[in-house]
C-alpha cells in the first residue's frame, strides 16, 4: 500500500510539472495532454504463465504530446499473480497471493493514417517493476523442493531435491528494471470529449534477479 501511495505523490507531481510547463502564447491544433485507463486479460510467459497461468491486468497513465503523432506518458500497471489452486495446493502454498506492480515512462507513435474513426499507434518504454508474492507456511526439514519455492520465494535447497532445514515463507518481494513495447487499435467516439476506446496488446520483460517476469497485457479502455 505505501509503494502505491508513493507512485501516486509522484504521479501528481508528474501532472502538476507538466501543467505548470505549458505556456499560453499559443495554442496548438492537438491535445496537449494524454490521459489513459483500462483493463483486462494477462498472458503469463514462463514461470507466470507455469504458476498463474491468465490472469486480470489494469493501468492508467498520463502525459504530454509534442504533436499529432508523437507523446510521452508514465503509466502505473497492476498485474494480479495470484497463484492457481493446482499450484498453491500441489506446491504447499496455500492461499498464496501475488501481484507484479510497474511503472514506465513510455513514448507514444501515433499512425498518421486513420480508416474512418479508427486509428492505430505504438508504444514502448523503460520502467521499474516490483512482483510480490504471500503466504503463510513453515516448510519442514526433508520437504521436497517444488519450483515456485525456488524461484518465486528464493528457498535455497543445497541437495536440489530436499530442505536441510526448516523455512517459513511469508511476504517475498524482488524489485526490477524492465522494458515494455507494444501497440493498439482506437475507435473516436463523439461525446466524452472526444475520447477513444481502445484495444492494446503489450509485453512486459523484468528482469528480477531470481527469474525474470514475463507477461502480454491485452487491454481493453478509454484513452484521450
Amino acid at each position: 500500500m505505501r509503494n502505491r501511495a508513493l507512485f501516486f505523490i509522484v504521479f501528481f507531481g508528474f501532472s502538476v510539472t507538466s501543467a505548470l510547463a505549458q505556456t499560453t502564447e499559443q495554442k496548438p491544433d492537438y491535445p496537449r495532454y494524454n490521459f489513459n485507463v483500462g483493463g483486462g486479460l494477462g498472458m503469463g510467459r514462463g514461470a507466470v504463465g507455469s504458476f498463474v497461468g491468465n490472469s486480470f491486468t489494469g493501468s492508467a497513465g498520463a502525459g504530454m504530446n509534442f504533436s499529432r503523432l508523437f507523446g510521452v506518458n508514465a503509466e502505473y500497471m497492476y498485474y494480479n499473480l495470484d497463484l492457481r489452486p493446482s499450484v498453491s495446493n500441489g506446491q504447499a502454498v496455500p492461499n498464496a497471493t501475488g501481484s507484479l506492480n510497474s511503472i514506465s515512462l513510455n513514448g507514444l507513435v501515433r499512425v498518421p493514417y486513420h480508416l474512418g474513426r479508427f486509428g492505430s499507434y505504438g508504444i514502448f518504454g523503460i520502467g521499474f517493476y516490483r512482483r510480490e508474492v504471500s503466504t503463510r507456511q513453515v516448510l519442514p526439514p526433508g520437504a521436497p523442493c517444488q519450483p515456485v519455492w525456488v524461484r518465486w520465494w528464493d528457498v535455497y535447497c543445497p541437495t536440489g531435491q530436499i530442505l536441510n532445514s526448516p523455512v517459513t515463507l511469508g511476504s517475498f518481494a524482488k524489485d526490477a528494471g524492465g522494458y515494455n513495447a507494444g501497440g493498439g487499435i482506437t475507435y473516436r467516439l463523439n461525446h466524452l470529449h472526444d475520447a477513444k476506446i481502445y484495444f492494446e496488446w503489450r509485453y512486459h520483460h523484468a528482469y528480477q534477479s531470481d527469474i525474470e517476469t514475463v507477461v502480454w497485457p491485452v487491454t481493453v479502455g478509454l484513452r484521450w
